[in-house]
């Protein structure tokens, strides 16, 4: 009889999100999110992502006596002095819309002309399980912010953050956005500490 896997439940509602946590996870965990959960996230602030996915993480394993892992995680633009970061996902206002955040940044470059648009991609995970928050890490990706859109693959700002291949992240196949991924390097970042607490937990029992 094969050994069942451990499961992780992953802090967000957000398909796209689960998605690429299904992938980077999946050969080694069963993952979760909150879609069959009657459970409201605590509302995001606006100072830090660190904070941001500590909140969501230890929020659920307390409501659920689960690991949970909580993400945040926003663009960068550098001539913009950081912007849209932390408030990424909400940059053109309510009801959140991916089109409208994208056209939005687009429009607030054209000012600095063409020379500058270097940006980074920035995820903060937390795990934290029934007893209270484990660790946190970063994972961080660099690129520029094209033109236009481009690509049908992925979610958010990926249809403008390109890499110095000239490629953009709604370009690349979901192998090739995993392995230079934000979220894929914090997951890598995670990993040693989300196994290391997985037996921990397994030895606790």
């Amino acid at each position: 009889m094969s050994e069942t896997k451990p499961s992780i439940l992953i802090a967000t509602k957000n398909a796209g999100k689960l998605a690429e946590f299904e992938r980077l996870l999946g050969s080694e965990y069963i993952v979760e999110g909150l879609s069959g959960l009657d459970l409201t996230l605590p509302e995001e602030g606006t100072d830090s992502y660190r904070d941001n996915a500590e909140a969501k993480a230890v929020f659920v394993a307390a409501a659920t006596g689960r690991l949970t892992l909580g993400d945040d995680s926003g663009i960068e633009v550098y001539a913009l002095c950081g912007a849209p970061g932390i408030i990424s996902a909400r940059y053109a206002g309510e009801p959140a819309s991916d089109t409208r955040n994208i056209e939005k940044l687009l429009r607030e470059l054209e000012p600095e002309g063409s020379g500058e648009r270097t940006a980074r991609f920035v995820c903060w995970l937390a795990l934290a399980g029934a007893s209270g928050l484990v660790v946190s890490v970063e994972g961080t990706c660099a690129g520029i912010i094209g033109d236009a859109p481009r690509g049908e693959n992925g979610f958010g700002y990926d249809p403008i953050f390109v890499f110095p291949t000239g490629r953009s992240m709604a370009e690349l196949s979901d192998l090739e956005k995993d392995a230079l991924s934000h979220r894929g390097n914090a997951v890598r970042a995670m990993l040693p500490m989300l196994k290391m607490e997985i037996g921990r937990e397994i030895g606790d029992g």
